[in-house]
């Protein structure tokens, strides 16, 4: 088969819910992929941050090779040997006192949302079905129909309702709207400390700071989703590590599950997790062995790697280098270690342009909202792949 075949089974087969560039996938290796014509291209996506140590991790691949030789998936209604170790190991990382084991980020967001809710009428004597959440303009935290009920997306809304409410969207980064926001009613602020979907937005400084100080003072929980910033994206362990101590809440997932099993994670203080009892929340493969296992060696890769720092010292050097190229088709740079966005001028060319260009120089990396270039390798990386890749995008943006 080439490559049109496979591109036309899948249109066959599968709901046209994605725009994927035309390749076809076979093979990865560290911050490599290979196609089925044979094709090498360096991976600057890496699965929207879940690919942060690198394709096929070895140390990932003998962690689950491992732990698929002696139990899988019993389900939580048995005690196992890995989960509290991974527990433990992630409460301890994050500076949070417990966890919840989920599958997928959109997972973790849900029960985020339940546990606020919850801890609102328990401790703020919020009235029943009262409860308000605020949410921040251009947010991106899954696909349920909870979630895209708050997004600020047309197209991620668009006849998916009715949505159940509860919620209400402010500028993000703003700090007046912030204040301006907050009644009795409101039990959380859930937000992305660095915005990815919206195109690597990154708040004002010392706005998070200043966050955390208004929802203490009006008794109001603070929870961040690090989906896609944690585990070393952005230069720090987690993105909050930029400005605070800890949120109330912190939720986890994509690089947690090593790039290759779906691991996410809510974390909070004691309090906000005292609202679960038995059967008030669950999920059959969340927190499972594999999971826990391959969790383990995600916390372990991170530090024992030291891929934060990584993350911080390349992600520097290559922003500079491509605000060095001083490409017309550029209007902005931004980001925060090796998570980059490149706005491209609309008037000259598009994203997607820019990206199918890449392609053909072996670089693969995706449009978000069409007008900005994503830029997010494995945090694995090296100096000299990165200066490769800076030679590919000269030679197409200058």
């Amino acid at each position: 088969m080439k490559t049109q075949d496979y591109i036309d089974r899948e249109k066959t087969y599968l709901a046209n819910n994605y725009h994927p560039l035309p390749v076809i996938l076979k093979k990865g290796k560290g911050c490599w992929v290979w196609d089925i014509e044979g094709n090498k291209y360096l991976d600057f996506l890496s699965a929207y941050s879940a690919v942060s140590a690198g394709h096929l991790n070895k140390r990932i691949q003998k962690a689950l090779i491992r732990q698929l030789k002696t139990l899988g998936v019993p389900s939580r209604a048995f005690h196992t040997d890995q989960l509290g170790a991974f527990a433990e190991k992630l409460c301890l990382l994050t500076q949070m006192d417990k966890m919840c084991p989920m599958n997928t980020g959109a997972e973790a967001v849900e029960t985020a949302i339940k546990a606020a809710r919850r801890w609102g009428y328990r401790y703020k004597n919020i009235p029943k079905n009262k409860a308000k959440i605020l949410v921040s303009a251009g947010n991106f935290h899954g696909r349920t129909t909870t979630i895209v009920g708050f997004s600020s997306e047309d197209l991620y809304r668009q006849d998916f309702g009715p949505f159940d409410g509860g919620f209400k969207s402010i500028p993000y980064g703003d700090i007046d709207a912030l204040e301006r926001a907050i009644t009795p009613d409101v039990c959380a602020y859930i937000t992305e400390p660095m915005q990815g979907e919206s195109g690597i937005i990154i708040p004002p400084k010392g706005w998070l700071k200043t966050v955390q100080e208004i929802c203490k003072k009006n008794n109001v929980l603070l929870i961040l989703d690090e989906v896609q910033t944690g585990m070393g994206r952005t230069g720090k362990d987690f993105a909050f590590q930029h400005e605070i101590d800890r949120p109330d809440g912190l939720i986890l997932g994509k690089a947690l599950g090593g790039g290759v099993y779906p691991v996410s994670a809510f974390l909070a203080h004691n309090e906000l997790m005292s609202v679960f009892e038995p059967g008030s929340h669950g999920s059959t493969f969340g927190g499972n062995p594999i999971a826990a296992a391959i969790g383990l060696k995600s916390l372990d890769i991170l530090k024992d790697e030291k891929l934060s720092e990584r993350s911080a010292e390349l992600g520097n050097y290559l922003k500079n280098e491509i605000k060095a190229i001083n490409s017309p088709y550029i209007t902005d740079i931004r980001g925060a270690g090796l998570w980059i966005g490149i706005d491209i001028d609309p008037k000259k060319t598009t994203a997607r342009e820019i990206c199918s260009q890449l392609q053909h120089k072996g670089i693969l990396c995706k449009e978000t909202h069409e007008v900005t270039v994503r830029i997010a390798p494995p945090l694995t990386i090296s100096k000299k792949e990165i200066d490769w890749a800076l030679e590919q995008l000269k030679s197409i943006l200058i």
